[in-house]
């Protein structure tokens, strides 16, 4: 349903270049519910800017529900955002029309697209949004809302004209650990229940518990998968970033769990590269007592 090939997007100004995606690769398969996590500044709001058709790659392709975003007119890109996908962005001002109903913020987006008469609409709308347990509020304004309550019927809009994308942009930023599992779960709900394509950015590692899939991106480029079966989780593949002089970054929590620091020791193998602590381990890897696990060097010393 996503599909990202090698995307670049490099930005330029004032003589200053800036690479905010480098060679990204990502997949997501139809009904899928999935998060990309990563601090700020590594790419994923720019990659979310490409998937809703706001921004285009420097190189690279990507299509989402069998559309070349690349090759869409203005036109296609209004078609493609009013249709094939929904939106929920952080800010809530930018979800609802605050001198609209909740119910009304629902409809409008049909009524935008055409096609549903008056009663459709409204049925739609309540449909939706006792789908995600807010039709009690059908009649008010979003400033008579709570924020999770807010994002909940932002939600509905975003599933008014049955896309089969939703991409949310940090749902749960203005919003405290409670109310975020809550929206979190809303979301689940309407890709179990509707069968919605699903990716959600976020800086937020917990949105882990609440998604099938979290991938992981750092400086442009995906970094990591961790894969959800049940309550536990596996981490499927770890990547780092290579750039163009050959430095290297290990993720933290690497450093952090093998105590390196100032400078590490490298090993070439034949086909990868071991990463050691520095100096001052070296005397006693080289000159260690025979063990248990230890196994003799191709210099005849032993090594655990």
């Amino acid at each position: 349903m996503i599909v990202c090939e090698d995307l670049v997007r490099i930005y330029r100004g004032d003589g200053v270049e800036v690479q905010a995606l480098q060679g990204l690769t990502l997949r997501v398969d139809e009904g899928e519910l999935v998060a990309v996590v990563g601090a700020s500044g590594s790419g994923k709001s720019t990659l979310l800017a490409i998937l809703g058709a706001q921004d285009l790659p420097s190189a690279g392709h990507a299509r989402v529900a069998g559309r070349d975003l690349a090759a869409l007119d203005r036109r296609g890109r209004q078609a493609y955002r009013r249709n094939d996908v929904g939106f929920v962005w952080q800010q809530t001002g930018e979800n609802l029309v605050d001198y609209l109903s909740a119910a009304a913020n629902v409809e409008l987006p049909m009524l935008l697209a055409g096609g549903r008469g008056r009663r459709e609409r409204r049925r739609r709308a309540l449909e939706l949004l006792d789908l995600l347990e807010v039709a009690d509020l059908a009649d008010r304004r979003p400033q008579e809302m709570s924020g999770g309550q807010q994002q909940r019927v932002a939600l509905a809009i975003a599933l008014a004209n049955a896309p089969r994308v939703l991409l949310a942009d940090e749902p749960t930023g203005q919003l405290d650990e409670g109310t975020s599992a809550e929206v979190l779960e809303a979301i689940r709900t309407v890709n179990t229940e509707l069968g919605v394509t699903a990716l959600v950015v976020t800086h937020d590692r917990a949105v882990s518990d609440h998604v099938s899939r979290t991938v992981q991106i750092r400086d442009g480029r995906v970094s990591g998968e961790v894969v959800r079966h049940g309550t536990e989780h596996h981490l499927a593949e770890e990547f780092t970033v290579l750039d163009k002089v050959g430095r290297l970054q290990l993720p933290q929590d690497y450093v952090e769990r093998l105590g390196l620091a100032d400078r590490v020791r490298l090993t070439l193998e034949p086909d990868h590269v071991q990463v050691h602590r520095g100096d001052s381990d070296r005397a006693d890897d080289d000159t260690a007592d025979d063990g248990p696990g230890s196994r003799p060097r191709s210099d005849g010393r032993h090594r655990r």
